[in-house]
């Protein structure tokens, strides 16, 4: 067994880490998670963090729980992996039925009814930019080729999902590479209309992260905007995809944020919590109405020619099916409604009243904390971060936005500790921090 030092060695020498500056990465003493169970992270010095969160957004019901472990040991002993190219599978067959079942529901025709898997977010809303787009193509309307989506949204990293990215931190850069979109303002129901009316005819879709704009910094959207939305898709015969990626699996307090203003989407994509964060897996749910469209005989070449090498992998499927189980069996989403209101109260208790915070922005299980201005350079909400490690918790920040985002399952003490070691953390970090104001940053 290697010691951590050597771990970090070798990981400095050969691994190259998602959204981080090796650079400075390469000075810090991170930790090496070596195992976890429930809500706590163990690193390879046998520190204890609470996961604070859920390993990016994803493990919902806590690390290491009994039902979903034995699940997928239960899988492994039929098939661990099976194409979905001319084959199926009971996990990914009885996993559609369960996923449509939790689904938004709708009125008429107003149903998601099919579900096609992917392993990612990214690739989730992928599929559906491009299910629209060939959708509109096969019915002959070939001018709808544009996308409408939010300034400051996020939809993945892939070229289609960046092309309908509005944070031009992230998406900028790669402006050469994308097809051109049309942002639109979050909440302006009156701009989108605008919109809708000078350039309907030509657009394909509108996408949008139902309630709350996650990487965006927990960006919430106003009441009544998403059922808005779907009402002015309906008056211009546009279609709606629903980004539940980051929103879904019981993050705003309901299955799906969609469903809390009566929204069905024409599209929506799902992943992270999914599986409980044990397994890649994503889909695209679509109603019948999207479906059919791609319906008519091979030499019409109608087939949604997308697919990937994982799509619908069967030990990734058991998790997710035993993930769903574990909501309907132990009652995630009643339990989780009081310690909602439990950690809005410590927030406002314990973190507003911090002369550094300038707005708590939260939803559900989803939590932005916004600091006062600081300099850039400064990095105050990484500092944040690393305060909250020394005192046994894992936060990660989005700029100087400090994001929770605990697993649902978290108990009510470990909801206490993680709270106060982030007021802690950000009144330690922030202490002999300069802000803007004080180096003449306007």
């Amino acid at each position: 067994m290697r010691t951590t030092e050597e771990l970090r060695a070798l990981d400095r020498s050969a691994v190259w880490h998602p959204f981080t500056q090796q650079l400075g990465w390469a000075a810090e003493d991170a930790p090496i998670v070596a195992s976890a169970a429930g809500c706590t992270l163990t690193d390879t010095d046998g520190r204890e963090y609470l996961d604070g969160v859920s390993s990016l957004w994803c493990t919902v019901h806590g690390h290491g729980h009994p039902a979903i472990d034995a699940a997928v040991r239960d899988q492994l002993d039929a098939v661990a992996h099976s194409t979905m190219l001319g084959l199926s599978h009971p996990p990914a067959i009885e996993l559609a039925e369960r996923l449509l079942a939790v689904a938004p529901r709708g009125d008429g025709d107003r149903e998601l009814t099919r579900v096609f898997y992917s392993d990612n977010g990214s690739t989730a809303n992928e599929i559906a930019l491009k299910m629209a787009f060939q959708w509109w193509k096969i019915r002959g309307e070939e001018q709808r080729t544009k996308f409408v989506y939010l300034d400051m949204s996020y939809h993945g990293d892939t070229i289609g999902s960046v092309s309908v990215g509005g944070i031009d931190l992230f998406h900028s850069m790669f402006r050469p590479l994308l097809f051109e979109g049309i942002r639109v303002t979050p909440g302006d129901v009156d701009g989108l209309a605008r919109v809708f009316t000078e350039h309907g005819d030509a657009i394909a879709a509108i996408i949008l992260e139902p309630l709350v704009q996650g990487a965006a910094g927990m960006l919430l959207a106003p009441d009544g905007y998403l059922r808005a939305v779907r009402e002015l898709c309906d008056e211009h015969g546009i279609l709606m995809i629903a980004d539940e990626v980051a929103t879904g699996f019981g993050r705003t307090g309901t299955m799906f944020a969609c469903s809390q203003e009566g929204v069905v989407p024409d599209l929506m994509s799902v992943a992270k919590g999914l599986t409980g964060g044990y397994l890649p897996l994503a889909a695209t749910l679509a109603t019948e109405r999207i479906y059919e469209g791609f319906l008519g005989r091979f030499e019409e070449f109608k087939t949604f020619f997308h697919g990937h090498t994982y799509t619908g992998n069967p030990l990734a499927c058991a998790a997710a099916l035993a993930t769903l189980r574990v909501f309907e069996d132990e009652d995630t989403l009643g339990a989780l409604q009081p310690k909602i209101a439990l950690l809005s109260s410590l927030l406002d208790e314990q973190v507003a009243p911090l002369p550094a915070v300038r707005e708590i922005r939260r939803c559900g299980f989803m939590v932005g904390i916004e600091l006062v201005d600081f300099p850039l350079e400064a990095r105050v909400g990484h500092a944040v971060t690393l305060a909250a490690r020394e005192r046994g918790a894992i936060i990660r920040p989005l700029g100087d936005t400090i994001v929770l985002m605990p697993p649902l399952s978290i108990g009510e003490d470990e909801l206490r500790a993680l709270v106060a070691i982030t007021a802690a953390a950000i009144a330690a970090a922030t202490a002999a921090a300069p802000t803007s104001a004080t180096v003449g940053i306007a």
